[in-house]
C-alpha cells in the first residue's frame, strides 16, 4: 500500500474548514492506494455543528423562497463547471466505472436542479370552515414552515446524487442540515461543502461531519435540536435509528432484493440487454439492482443463454478505465462475504452457470441457476454482481416468489399482456412497479422508497420537502 497522501481535508462547521482532532487514511477500493486523509469528528466536533445548524436556522427560516432557488441554481451552474472533476473523485473513492460517475454526476445536477424549482412551490391551502356547523364567518389557511435541523446519513453507493436527495429539499424548504457521509465516500461530500459556499449558503446551513457511524448517528439521533432524521442504509442500521428516534421523524431508505418477472412472448435480446445492465452496473451496489429474475419456463433456456451472451461481453477493471464496466468492490470484506454466499449457494444445489471468481478487489460478474428461495444470494440483499434466474411455470408463481421476501423497493415486469400487468402491478407488494423495464429504473423527481423492511417514507425532492415542513393552521374569527 502506498503511504503517500495525496489530499487532506477537514471537518465543515459553520461555513469554514475546521481541523479536527484525529484522522485517518481513506484508500482506493481498486487500488488500495492512499487517496486521501480524512478527519475523524470527536463528540465535541459533533456539538460544534449541530450547534452551528441550531444558530443558522434563524436566517434560513427569514430567507425568502427565492433566495434558496438561486442559491440552489448557482450551485447547479458551478456543478456543471466541474462535472469531469466530480465524476473522477467518485471513480476513485468509490471504485465507480467512470462512465456511470459521469451519469450519476449528471442525475445530482438535475436533482439540485429539481429542488431549485420545487422550492419555489411550496404552497398553503384555503379551508371552508363553514362547511361544518360553528365554522361560518371564519377563515382559515394553512402555511407551511421548515421543521428546523435535518440530520442526513448516506451511504457510499451514490455519494453525490443520495447526498442531493437530503441536502437538496432541506434546503429548498428553509432547514438546516448536519451531514454525515459515508466512511469510504467523504470525498464527494466535501467538495460539494466547497460549491455550495461558492454559490453562497449561510453560513452553518450546512455541515458535513466525518466519522464513526455509531459515533456521529448516536449523536444525531439523540440530540433534541435535530427535527428530523433522513437515512439510506442497511434495515438493521435504520431499524436502530428508528427505535431511539423519539418524536424526530424518520425518512429510511434501506435494503432491497429487486426482482423481475420475464413473461413468455416478449422481445428476449431486448429484456436481457436491459437485465444485464440492471444486475450489474456498479458491481451490484445499487439499492434497486437486480438480484431476482423470475422467467417462463417456456422461454427459460434461451433467456439464460442470451444473457450468458451478454455477460460475457463486460470488461471487469479500472474504474477509470472508459471500458471498464464492472470495478472493485467497496471492500475486502464484501468480497469476503459474497464469495462464503457463493459456496452455500453452490453446497445448496444452485449452479455457477457464469463467474463467481474474484479478479484483484473485484468479484466478475455472476449468474447463478436453480438457487433456493431461503439462500442468501436470494433472499438478502447480495449488493455485488451477482444474479439468480429461475424458472417459474406462470406469473401468479412469479409474483408469490417476488413477494416472498422481508424486502420491498421495486420490481420489474415484461409482459405483452395488458391484463398481466395490470394485475402484477396490483398484486406485487413493493413500493413501485415498473412495467417492461427493470426495477433498477430511477429519475430524481418521482416517488421512491419501499414497504417491509426497505423502509419508510418517500425520496424524490417534492415528496422528501414533505417530510421537512410543518403544517400550521391560520384561523381569522371574523364575528
Amino acid at each position: 500500500m502506498a503511504t503517500q497522501t495525496k489530499l487532506k481535508r477537514d471537518l465543515y462547521i459553520n461555513g469554514v474548514w475546521q481541523k479536527a482532532e484525529e484522522y485517518r487514511l481513506l484508500t482506493s477500493p481498486y487500488s488500495d492506494e492512499v487517496i486521501a486523509e480524512i478527519p475523524v469528528a470527536s463528540e465535541k466536533e459533533i456539538e460544534m455543528a449541530i450547534e452551528a445548524a441550531h444558530r443558522a436556522r434563524e436566517k434560513m427560516v427569514a430567507m425568502p423562497a427565492y433566495e434558496r432557488a438561486d442559491i440552489l441554481e448557482k450551485f447547479v451552474q458551478l456543478l456543471k463547471e466541474r462535472q469531469e472533476e466530480a465524476a473522477t473523485i467518485i471513480a476513485n473513492e468509490a471504485a465507480k466505472p467512470i462512465t456511470a460517475a459521469r451519469e450519476e454526476v449528471k442525475r445530482t445536477i438535475h436533482t439540485y436542479k429539481f429542488a431549485a424549482e420545487e422550492a419555489k412551490r411550496i404552497y398553503g391551502e384555503t379551508l371552508p370552515l363553514d362547511a361544518a356547523p360553528g365554522g361560518q364567518n371564519r377563515t382559515a389557511y394553512t402555511v407551511k414552515k421548515p421543521i428546523g435541523i435535518i440530520g442526513a446519513i448516506t451511504p457510499f453507493n451514490f455519494p453525490m446524487n443520495l447526498v442531493a436527495h437530503k441536502v437538496g429539499p432541506a434546503i429548498a424548504t428553509g432547514n438546516t442540515v448536519v451531514l454525515k457521509p459515508a466512511s469510504q465516500t467523504p470525498l464527494s461530500s466535501y467538495f460539494l461543502a466547497d460549491l455550495f459556499h461558492e454559490a453562497g449558503l449561510p453560513a452553518g446551513a450546512l455541515n458535513i461531519i466525518t466519522g464513526s457511524g455509531k459515533t456521529v448517528g448516536d449523536q444525531l439521533v439523540e440530540d433534541q435540536r435535530i427535527a428530523a432524521l433522513t437515512f439510506t442504509g442497511s434495515p438493521s442500521v435504520g431499524l436502530g435509528i428508528r427505535n431511539k428516534a423519539g418524536l424526530k421523524r424518520v425518512t429510511l431508505e434501506l435494503g432491497s432484493n429487486s426482482a423481475v418477472i420475464i413473461d413468455q412472448g416478449i422481445p428476449i435480446k431486448k429484456a436481457v440487454s436491459r437485465c444485464v445492465k440492471g444486475a450489474f452496473s456498479f458491481q451490484g451496489q445499487v439499492c434497486i439492482s437486480l438480484q431476482r429474475i423470475y422467467v417462463h419456463e417456456n422461454i427459460y433456456e434461451e433467456f439464460v443463454e442470451e444473457f450468458v451472451k451478454e455477460t460475457e461481453k463486460l470488461k471487469v477493471g479500472n474504474p477509470l478505465d472508459e471500458e471498464t464496466d464492472v470495478s472493485a468492490l467497496i471492500s475486502k470484506r464484501d468480497i469476503k462475504r459474497t464469495l462464503t454466499w457463493l459456496k452455500e449457494a453452490k453446497e445448496q444445489g444452485a449452479e455457477i452457470r457464469f463467474g463467481g471468481e474474484t479478479k484483484g478487489n473485484a468479484l466478475l460478474p455472476t449468474i447463478i441457476l436453480n438457487a433456493k428461495s431461503s439462500l442468501k444470494v436470494s433472499c438478502e440483499e447480495v449488493f455485488a454482481p451477482i444474479v439468480v434466474i429461475n424458472k417459474v411455470a406462470s406469473m401468479e408463481e412469479a409474483a408469490g416468489e417476488v413477494n416472498h421476501s422481508k424486502y420491498g423497493l421495486q420490481a420489474g415486469v415484461y409482459t405483452e399482456n395488458i391484463h398481466t400487468a395490470l394485475k402484477m402491478a396490483d398484486n406485487l407488494h413493493v413500493g413501485g412497479v415498473l412495467i417492461n423495464d427493470i426495477p433498477t429504473f430511477r429519475v430524481d423527481h418521482m416517488p421512491y422508497g419501499g414497504v417491509k423492511e426497505s423502509g419508510t417514507g418517500r425520496e424524490g425532492i417534492k415528496y422528501a420537502m414533505e417530510e421537512m415542513l410543518e403544517l400550521k393552521l391560520v384561523i381569522f374569527n371574523q364575528d
